[in-house]
């Protein structure tokens, strides 16, 4: 069992963040670590237990780069099996960016700025997420509709539906 088996379990939600700024630049980072290292992909990561998955996005777009940002609406849903043992989600949500500049965690990150499309679709060291987004400039987007409340006797302190 490898380290995020132990931590997670065997179903893990992740999420991405896909950032783009008002000239329609991307914000991408280098991992320092993971399959995904040195390659050119969205900021992203784990679902906390007190958060929602686009809570989760805004964190980590913060805690890796250092930009603010509010969530827009979300893309889509990643799902694979690894190993065929762990199911891996990840939730594509679509962000702008709100304040701040770019400050790297250098713990997880090893470079961090906004590129162009036309800059990554043909970088070798781009991943697949980053240069299908690149390609896809017209996607749906599913707004998110925060009023929403399917009763108190279920607890929600967050609820929050894409539609």
């Amino acid at each position: 069992m490898n380290e995020n088996s132990a931590k997670r379990g065997n179903v893990w939600l992740g999420v991405s963040a896909v950032v783009v700024d008002e000239t329609g630049r991307f914000l991408v980072v280098k991992k320092a670590y993971s399959g995904l290292k040195g390659v050119w992909s969205f900021p992203a990561g784990f679902v906390k237990e007190s958060e929602t998955a686009d809570q989760a996005a805004v964190r980590e777009v913060l805690e890796e780069t250092g930009i603010h940002a509010e969530v827009i609406g979300c893309l889509g849903v990643r799902t694979g099996v690894i190993e065929n043992r762990i199911s891996d989600n990840m939730i594509i949500f679509r962000l702008k960016p709100v304040a701040g500049s770019i400050q790297v965690q250098e713990k997880e990150i090893m470079e961090a700025r906004f590129m162009c499309p036309d800059e990554m679709i043909n970088d070798p060291d781009a991943s697949l997420l980053v240069k299908y987004f690149c390609k896809k400039s017209n996607g749906v987007i599913l707004k998110g509709k925060y009023e929403e409340n399917p009763g108190e006797h279920f607890g929600y302190t967050a609820y929050h539906l894409f539609l």
